[in-house]
């Protein structure tokens, strides 16, 4: 007796998601529990398990297909059916509809139709197989594979007459593109990073801060501090406890719009972005003024951890009230980091680098940071903004700020 795998229920608010890929092809034998196919929503990704031991007997929806909640994702034969028949046969790597690899590229079908060429016989290059332009010239220009032949009429030979040489054609580049479908992940950050710059009236501002005593203090306890908790002392908890200080001094900078109405948060969920072979993400880290350096450090590890093994969820990524950005860890000097809409404030952190600067009229050398600071001017003025940075540096340059809570 067959089972049917179908689309579990994604989560609040999510009723579609694509098909990301299957761990298994059609015919072969699946443990009860062991993970068939990855679905891609616009927040998480997610595996759907086998429900039985059997034979994957059928596979519905193909990668890359979008599907809704209660979707047949295909079918999975008993232990005991399986034993009566053969396996399904593996779908061939071909580009002729029904095929599980990718549907040919629109100029390669357009030249095989106008010289009459079977796409089915040719072995797509492209992504999963797809048949490209360059694919189809290759086999037109094989041996033995033309076009038909046109019809002999029997004439008069002309008086030759000389001919201008012909001009080459131009470079079609497109024979060496791949298009690629977004994931839903990635129309989700394309669509609110837009959205972002559309609505708010984003403004960034900068400041720089000396890492010196930072740097020192994670020096000298780093080791005891692994020792003891369990996980590496980084500069994310200060940055973290440094914010919070200043959201509590700054409270527009921690509020949202909503409506005519301004909602200030009385409390501090802070997302902190992680990069992913799949896109940026943003899990938040809550109550993170209840939390100590540890606490954070670890919230922040295992965030990171489950984020880029894809087993985050959705809880994990809603109700951020305020954000942190490190484009240091990539090399990053400088940037203008975009809102996290509807929040009001994010802060960009960038590459710690030694740099000449004045202290106490004398030129030294300090490690230094550049810290930017973008936020919607709609609800917070220049001074708030501009204080607040002023507040973390503060913080960061003299951390025993952030034990006694100054």
């Amino acid at each position: 007796m067959a089972i049917e795998i179908r689309v579990p229920t994604l989560g609040e608010s999510i009723t579609e998601a694509t098909v990301g890929k299957w761990f298994k092809k059609a015919g072969e034998a699946v443990r009860a529990d062991e993970p068939l196919v990855e679905l891609e929503t616009d927040k998480v990704t997610l595996e759907v398990n086998a429900p039985g031991a059997g034979v994957l007997s059928e596979i519905s929806a193909e990668t890359g297909q979008t599907v809704s909640i209660g979707a047949l994702l295909g079918q999975l034969s008993g232990a005991a059916a399986a034993s009566l028949a053969a396996p399904a046969p593996v779908p061939p790597k071909a580009a002729h509809a029904g095929a599980s690899a990718m549907p040919p590229a629109p100029s390669a079908a357009k030249i095989a139709a106008e010289q009459k060429i079977d796409l089915g016989a040719i072995a797509g290059s492209g992504k999963r197989g797809q048949v490209l332009k360059g694919d189809v010239l290759a086999a037109a220009a094989a041996p033995g594979v033309s076009s038909a032949p046109a019809p002999v009429v029997t004439a008069p030979s002309p008086t030759p007459v000389p001919t201008p040489a012909a001009r080459a054609p131009a470079p079609d580049d497109s024979v060496r593109e791949e298009r690629v479908r977004m994931t839903k992940l990635r129309q989700t950050i394309a669509r609110r990073l837009k959205d972002a710059q559309n609505t708010a009236a984003m403004l960034t501002t900068f400041n720089e801060v000396d890492m010196s005593e930072v740097m020192a203090m994670r020096a000298r306890y780093k080791d005891a501090f692994e020792k003891k908790h369990g996980a590496k002392l980084g500069f994310m908890g200060f940055f973290v406890k440094a914010c919070v200080q200043a959201l509590k001094e700054i409270p527009a900078v921690n509020a949202e719009i909503d409506g005519a109405d301004l909602v200030y948060k009385n409390y501090y969920h802070l997302g902190i972005a992680v990069g992913t072979d799949k896109g940026l993400i943003v899990p938040v880290v809550r109550d993170c003024d209840r939390l100590s350096v540890a606490g954070i450090e670890k919230a922040i590890a295992d965030l990171g951890k489950r984020a880029r093994d894809g087993q985050l969820k959705l809880e994990d990524l809603q109700g951020g009230t305020f954000t942190i950005t490190n484009g240091g860890i990539y090399g990053s000097l400088m940037s203008t980091p975009i809102l996290n809409a509807p929040q009001s404030g994010i802060l960009g952190m960038h590459k710690i680098q030694e740099r000449p600067i004045a202290v106490a009229g004398k030129v030294e050398i300090r490690p230094m940071m550049y810290l930017a600071l973008s936020y919607d001017h709609r609800i917070v003025d220049g001074k708030e903004a501009v204080t607040f940075l002023v507040r973390v540096k503060e913080a960061l340059e003299d951390p025993a700020r952030l034990v006694l809570d100054l």
